[in-house]
């Protein structure tokens, strides 16, 4: 069987046929087949170089292969990997305590991915409302938002509007209803005495880069609080100094319920997610309740209190809130004709174009001609969301050719 050995050079159609041969085709990845990664840059397997304005979905917020977490992950890997949550281990406690006092809460749940955090959040806040707030059993209500992503399981798409989430893949759990985002009379309107949870994204990155008005969270944190409702935010994207703060809600000074973080918390090297919450939404768990094999694994938490000190000590908040500022403003500096809007916080950033220009994709494309590399999102939104730890200096270098893509040159039309 003919397989590609480490160091080992293909040409890109090779790589890409064989992927097309061989994988489900649930994804539409540009083009490119990358084998190398260092802070903010990437190489192809042609040896090609770029400059990730991805990050991996913000998975890698501190960069590709950060020496400092990967010198993480060598040790702890040398040591103990995997233990289990049927016995303790020596990396899990400090993980949990380091997470909890850098973001303000008395206790967290480690999980794997980021729709598993999702789900422990839904399971945490369904069981408080039957056990804490007395909703009857089976009738709890979560609240969410249209155009939301919180992940790929069964439950979580049976509430996106995504009609393409949920084709062919029903029936769905109840208990959710669905409001407009950023429009905080129809929350109000959907609160009754069954509504436990209001899951929300404090900056929608796959809606296509949405920012709600401003207010929005902290009229929507009051509301939660006269009706007693956990609002929980999904921070997976948004959360460890995506966008110039170290969570999205802290812009509008909310301390949500339930915070839900992952992607960079494994530092762009292995899936870590946790839920983050106090004590009186924990401790309606019990043993058996929920768990994971490798959820708090000490390898995975070894990783993740490595990915959290060079957050903190490289304050890649502040770099993200002061780059961001500049970097947008010189986007919508650029005089478009295909260039409807340009949006963000920090360093998650949106280009919307216009419909008449076609979709974003051809954008992206042109962009990955020049070195760039961005990826759309909802069919018109370029999104440039590069790792934080990214200079000015190479942003200014790349920005005549983002401004060249975005007045059409190369663009296939």
């Amino acid at each position: 069987m003919a397989e590609a050995s480490i160091g080992e050079v293909r040409a890109t159609d090779e790589y890409l046929h064989q992927v097309d041969k061989w994988s489900a085709h649930n994804y539409h990845p540009l083009p490119i087949v990358l084998s190398r990664g260092d802070g903010v840059w990437v190489w192809d397997v042609e040896g090609k170089q770029y400059l990730d304005c991805l990050s991996a979905y913000s998975a890698l917020n501190q960069g590709h292969c950060h020496p400092r977490i990967l010198a993480a992950l060598k040790e702890q890997a040398d040591r103990c990997t995997v233990t289990s949550r049927a016995f303790h281990n020596d990396q899990m406690g400090p993980f949990l305590e380091e997470l909890c006092e850098l973001v303000g809460y008395e206790k967290a749940l480690p999980m794997n991915t980021g729709a598993e955090a999702v789900e422990t959040a839904i399971k945490a806040v369904r069981k408080w409302g039957y056990q804490v707030k007395g909703v009857p059993e089976g009738a709890a209500e979560i609240v969410v938002c249209s155009d939301n992503f919180h992940g790929r399981t069964t439950t979580i798409v049976g509430f996106s509007s995504d009609d393409q989430y949920r084709d062919g893949f029903g029936p769905f759990t109840p208990g959710f209803v669905t409001v407009p985002y950023g429009d905080i009379d129809a929350f109000e309107a959907a609160l009754n005495d069954n509504t436990v949870g209001f899951l929300v994204e404090p900056i929608q990155g796959e809606g296509g880069v949405l920012i709600p008005p401003d207010g929005y969270l902290s009229a929507a944190a009051e509301l939660c609080r006269a009706n007693r409702v956990a609002l929980m935010a999904d921070e997976i994207q948004t959360g460890l100094g995506r966008t110039g703060k170290m969570l999205a809600c802290e812009w509008e000074g909310v301390r949500p319920d339930v915070v839900i973080l992952g992607k960079a918390l494994g530092g762009g090297v292995y899936p870590v997610s946790a839920m983050c919450s106090d004590d009186e939404i924990m401790q309606v768990f019990t043993p058996g309740d929920h768990g994971s094999t490798f959820g708090g694994n000490p390898l995975g938490a070894a990783v993740a209190r490595a990915a959290l000190d060079v957050i903190v000590e490289e304050d890649l908040a502040n770099r993200a809130a002061e780059l961001g500022e500049w970097f947008i403003d010189e986007l919508q500096a650029i005089s478009s004709p295909h260039v409807a809007e340009v949006r963000g916080r920090g360093m998650m950033v949106g280009v919307e174009i216009k419909e008449t220009s076609g979709t974003a994709r051809p954008f992206c494309e042109a962009l990955m001609e020049r070195g760039i590399l961005a990826k759309e999102t909802h069919g018109q939104v370029v999104r440039f969301a590069p790792p934080l730890v990214i200079t000015r200096e190479i942003l200014e270098d790349v920005l005549p050719d983002i401004r060249a893509v975005l007045l059409g040159e190369g663009v296939a039309t």
